[in-house]
């Protein structure tokens, strides 16, 4: 249904009298499930299979549990140096947005372009399948890449981690429209 600024401005905080986080810059918790083929080269052309991706690099990262939203602001540039790419070679960056606020930092902090920051809408807008948000962010991230295109995604775990993967679009496999 449609809203406002001035009616989002109206809505209680969420966590603390003084906070910030509300219902209309949170994700909802949402049901969902997800899987995804994950295989050698070799396995997949044995069997038939266009490869879709290339996992380039991963990096899991460990940030102070009270601030556990920043670990993509963490994860990201780990996993970036051992691709050895840097921001400007991502077409696409999928970063978990559990929240509004911890999503912007983690794109300022980055120097992210925004554009390149879930182009087709993150998780306050899709939702945040506990359990399949990974796979999720995943099959969102494929069509949007072009053969040979890099693309990232990264989120936050409640413990005080971040994890952030890179991948690579493979060539000959059809993009989505």
């Amino acid at each position: 249904r449609a809203t406002s600024a001035a009616a989002l401005a109206k809505l209680r905080p969420a966590f603390r009298a003084d906070g910030s986080s509300t219902a209309g810059n949170s994700s909802q918790t949402s049901d969902g499930a997800a899987a995804a083929l994950v295989m050698s080269r070799a396995r997949a052309r044995a069997l038939g299979l266009q490869p879709r991706l290339t996992l380039v690099s991963y990096a899991v990262v460990g940030v102070a549990p009270a601030v556990m939203g920043i670990g993509p602001a963490a994860a990201i540039p780990v996993a970036l140096r051992k691709a050895n790419l840097t921001n400007d070679d991502v077409a696409v960056f999928e970063i978990n947005e559990a929240f509004a606020s911890q999503a912007v930092y983690c794109v300022r902090a980055l120097g992210i372009d925004p554009a390149k920051v879930n182009p087709r809408g993150g998780a306050i807008a899709l939702g945040h399948p506990l359990g399949a948000t990974g796979v999720r962010m995943v099959a969102t991230l494929i069509p949007q890449l072009a053969p040979g295109q890099y693309g990232v995604v990264s989120m936050c775990m409640g413990t005080g981690f971040g994890a952030a993967a890179v991948f690579r679009r493979d060539a000959g496999a059809p993009r989505a429209r």
